[in-house]
């Protein structure tokens, strides 16, 4: 496979779950898209609604998770999947959902990344197109950042700090391929405080989250019985939130996003702070002369690469 082709999936796909605010049991399905079409959205459960491109200018709130809307209907917690369709370099795909949210499932993208294996990977003719940074940007809130920096590839740094003998001063680097998306970051699960977690479901929030689809942490522990998938998962969450977020440019990227104690929010913003001036960046045809001449390392796509994900 060219990994410099876009790509859709070879046939339909779907599967259930309940949300992890609405508590709902909910259908995702996922089919195949011609070239250029991109990856849109769309509720069944509203007849006529029209789909939702998953750029960032339809994002109507990022408070608790990133939520897409358009003519005043919304689709909350796309950020998993469209982690996973990033890691898989999906280009065109349509996503068709009978309810306000998609599924939580284990509280990771690892699901997806099943799915869409499951379903088949197929390249097309049209050469993907790169976004491109050329230059700094970067967006503060308090001791928060978000950055881009110019770079030959794709590569994610994030550092947290949740002042918790669990969770405290977290760093984690990747460098974007599927292989290391699949092997270090899709398994990676959401999580919460438990002191969060119940003032959330006083207030008719997170009615789906269990220790099913989060990691729950108390004052001192872990309150998942078969604890941790990875030692740092938390920061390893936050890449894969990351990922499902700046996948709202509507196009791979290239270049180095810098995440400190960052959130949706955030990252938003700073998508948003790229996409303001197109002095940022640069919009190419990722033929393989071009990305030659501007001396780029693609990420590699091919969904054969070995893979630590485990059912």
């Amino acid at each position: 496979m060219d990994q410099l082709r876009q790509r859709t999936i070879a046939e339909e796909a779907s599967c259930s779950g309940i949300g992890l605010h609405t508590g709902a049991l909910v259908t995702v399905t996922l089919k195949p898209a011609p070239e250029n079409h991109g990856v849109t959205f769309r509720r069944t459960d509203v007849p006529g609604a029209r789909e939702i491109p998953a750029r960032a200018e339809h994002v109507v709130d990022t408070s608790l998770a990133t939520t897409l809307g358009r003519d005043g209907l919304r689709i909350g917690t796309v950020e998993h999947l469209c982690s996973a369709l990033s890691g898989m370099g999906i280009d065109n795909l349509r996503i068709e959902v009978d309810g306000p949210e998609i599924p939580i499932l284990d509280g990771s993208a690892a699901p997806f990344v099943y799915l869409l294996r499951d379903a088949g990977i197929v390249e097309q003719r049209k050469h993907k197109r790169f976004l491109v940074i050329r230059r700094p940007v970067a967006v503060r809130e308090g001791d928060k950042v978000a950055s881009f920096s110019p770079a030959p590839q794709f590569t994610v740094s994030s550092t947290i700090d949740f002042k918790h003998p669990l969770i405290s001063d977290q760093s984690y680097r990747l460098a974007f391929s599927a292989g290391a998306f699949q092997r270090e970051i899709a398994r990676a699960r959401t999580f919460g405080f438990l002191r969060d977690v119940e003032a959330l479901k006083r207030a008719g929030l997170a009615r789906g989250g269990s220790l099913e689809n989060a990691i729950v942490v108390d004052d001192f522990s872990i309150l998942n019985p078969d604890g941790l998938r990875f030692p740092d998962e938390f920061v390893r969450h936050k890449i894969l939130d990351a990922l499902g977020d700046v996948f709202l440019f509507g196009m791979p990227v290239i270049g180095h996003l810098r995440a400190q104690k960052s959130g949706h929010a955030l990252n938003h913003r700073l998508v948003g702070r790229v996409l303001s001036d197109s002095a940022n960046y640069q919009v190419i045809a990722a033929t393989p002369r071009e990305v030659e001449r501007l001396d780029l390392q693609v990420p590699v796509f091919s969904p054969l690469a070995e893979s630590a994900v485990a059912p």
